[in-house]
């Protein structure tokens, strides 16, 4: 718009108390100026190194973020049908989730998880959290905008995650987890959606398949024949082939369940993983009551039975959030010692956890001959492709008999 002019500048009159000064918006029309801080304080020297032709490392992401900001700002100027400072300002202002802080927008949605009691989700929220603020301190910020979240930045993270040794699944649920963020605040309108950097033509999310193995049925014979050393040990065995026969249960799904669960002929209950988000396709996971189960049941369920009590003991109706939490994690890991145990006496190569009992129900299904669309629905999942995931490769005696085949003229 004729008449008015914008700059990003570094305002020198008020000096603050650690030698920065603050960087704003300048928008000026006749002759009048008014300034817009961005949340970004820098000393003289530091300001300067953000103007060369082309600035390296954390200076190249502020001009970079300057840029973005003041276009911004021009656009806006542009769409209005005649300038004024309070219409400007109406909008602008309401493009202010660009200069907040992306760690305090963890900080209100993990504040969100834990209202709805989904703790377990709040705490890899705060894993992740804790990782950019790391990453942060290695470059000597504390603050990060939207706007600063470039494919430039997320590869420099990515690196650095890789040199700290972390997993690319480790990665890959951190980054994912600021995925969101920015989907919310892009979904509720607090942000626009030309700040969003990842997909296709842009950051790409690394994604690792793991190779999953899963035990062999003579595995796990000898778990179910094994001669424990006590009760935990026998209490953890149990517990755990109670997941493998009830198609691969995880352990919030058996802390959860209650006697109302149980009929004569079956279990039947719904996964706690995929309650929230599949409420509109929600369908129980059906396992059969065969004498297994039932016996494990009867030897560790809690007495009295009453309907509403949860059948191992592990919970207590009372608890929820962050002590419902803890109680199943100290579970899994009480199970997972004992497992180790057991897998260490009986020479199982494959580390026997919670999880693997999970990927051998399905695996060893497969490998049975039965239908990927039965192994999925007793999983309790929704897209086979997740179903495909959980499978196991073929043994290498399998794909040998297979392979005698090329040449069996």
């Amino acid at each position: 718009m004729i008449g008015v002019t914008t700059a990003i500048v570094l305002d020198t009159r008020i000096t603050r108390k650690d030698g920065t000064f603050s960087v704003k918006l300048r928008i000026t029309y006749n002759r009048e100026q008014r300034y817009y801080p961005v949340n970004i304080f820098l000393t003289k020297e530091d300001w300067q190194k953000t103007q060369l032709e082309k600035p390296r490392n954390k200076f190249k992401e502020h001009k970079l973020y300057f840029n973005k900001l003041e276009d911004r700002a021009i656009e806006i100027i542009k769409t209005l049908n005649g300038f004024s400072f309070a219409s400007f300002e109406k909008q602008f202002d309401n493009r202010k989730t660009q200069t907040k802080d992306v760690l305090s927008y963890f900080d209100d949605y993990m504040a969100k998880l834990n209202e709805e009691g989904r703790s377990g989700t709040s705490e890899s929220y705060k894993c992740a959290s804790k990782s950019f603020a790391k990453f942060l301190k290695t470059k000597k910020t504390k603050a990060l905008h939207f706007s600063e979240v470039t494919n430039e930045w997320l590869t420099e993270y990515e690196n650095w995650m890789v040199n700290e040794q972390n997993s690319p699944t480790t990665i890959g649920i951190y980054l994912r987890c600021l995925r969101t963020i920015f989907n919310i605040s892009i979904d509720n309108g607090t942000l626009a959606r030309d700040l969003y950097p990842f997909g296709k033509r842009k950051f790409v999310i690394p994604a690792s398949r793991n190779i999953k193995k899963a035990l062999r049925l003579s595995d796990i014979k000898q778990i179910v024949n094994y001669q424990t050393s006590s009760d935990g040990e026998t209490r953890a065995r149990d517990l755990w082939i109670f997941s493998y026969l009830s198609n691969g249960a995880n352990m919030k799904d058996i802390a959860k369940l209650q006697y109302k669960n149980i009929s004569q002929t079956s279990i039947s209950f719904y996964r706690q993983k995929t309650k929230r988000t599949s409420k509109q396709d929600s369908k129980p996971v059906i396992v059969m009551m065969i004498p297994e189960i039932k016996e494990i049941i009867s030897k560790w369920g809690v007495k009295p039975v009453r309907s509403d009590s949860y059948v191992f003991g592990f919970l207590n109706s009372t608890d929820e959030g962050l002590i419902e939490l803890r109680k199943i994690q100290q579970m899994t890991k009480t199970i997972n010692k004992y497992m180790k145990r057991v897998g260490e006496g009986l020479k199982i190569e494959i580390p026997l956890t919670t999880y693997t009992a999970r990927h051998s129900f399905a695996t060893i299904l497969k490998r049975a001959g039965a239908p990927i669309e039965f192994i999925s629905e007793s999983l309790g999942h929704k897209d086979i492709r997740t179903t495909e995931n959980y499978l196991d490769s073929f043994e290498n005696d399998t794909k040998l008999a297979f392979q005698k085949q090329l040449l069996n003229f």
